[in-house]
């Protein structure tokens, strides 16, 4: 219990990092200049960028790297969920493609109306899959992961973040430098080996 605790408070945190930055791009969106139907390329082109960020991030977050495997392998009563979840990313997705073609075309002028709807289609989309996420995902988690399986996602997070962290303090120069084990490209031969034990 104690073990699933830590990890879906883990979890929660990225939730809230993801919500934070929905609600700055947000922000940004509410001040661009209303009094026009078209807006500056630039400042539209960074909000694009912004928003396929905060996208690729909650593709990349421990929930769908560690969590929703272990749903799919110890259960099929998250299915449904996990599908419909899929969905509401990829109506995000959809969404960053229309913002993005409103803007891949610098000879054309950046419809404001039409790049303002994708992007609150988009955030949309994320806030109702972060929503249900936490009501329905983490409850069901919590009632089908067994105590052995949420202490193995608990220590492929730990790795995960203790790589990352050794990743930021390595200067770059080392990633491209052979290890160790001579397999290693990703610093010390030590640290694989460690991680392997780990998973």
């Amino acid at each position: 219990m104690l073990t699933s605790t830590y990890t879906l408070v883990a979890l929660s945190v990225e939730q809230t990092k993801v919500r934070a930055a929905l609600q700055s791009l947000v922000e940004d969106l509410h001040a661009l200049p209303g009094d026009t139907n078209t807006l500056a390329l630039g400042r539209a082109a960074q909000l694009c960028a912004s928003m396929r960020q905060i996208y690729d991030s909650c593709h990349w977050r421990k929930l769908d790297k560690f969590l929703v495997p272990a749903l799919r392998r110890h259960t099929g009563a998250a299915d449904g969920l996990l599908h419909e979840l899929d969905q509401l990313s990829r109506n995000a997705a959809e969404a960053i493609y229309v913002a993005e073609a409103c803007v891949a075309q610098p000879d054309r002028p950046v419809l404001r109306e039409r790049f303002c709807d994708a992007v609150e289609r988009c955030v949309a989309a994320l806030r109702h899959r972060l929503e249900r996420e936490e009501h329905e995902l983490f409850p069901l988690a919590r009632s089908v992961v067994g105590d052995t399986a949420w202490f193995a996602i608990a220590n492929q997070m730990l790795a995960h973040d203790a790589y990352a962290r050794e990743r930021r303090n390595v200067p770059e120069r080392q990633y491209a430098t052979p290890g160790l084990l001579g397999h290693d490209t990703h610093g010390s031969g030590r640290h694989v080996t460690s991680l392997s034990v780990v998973h």
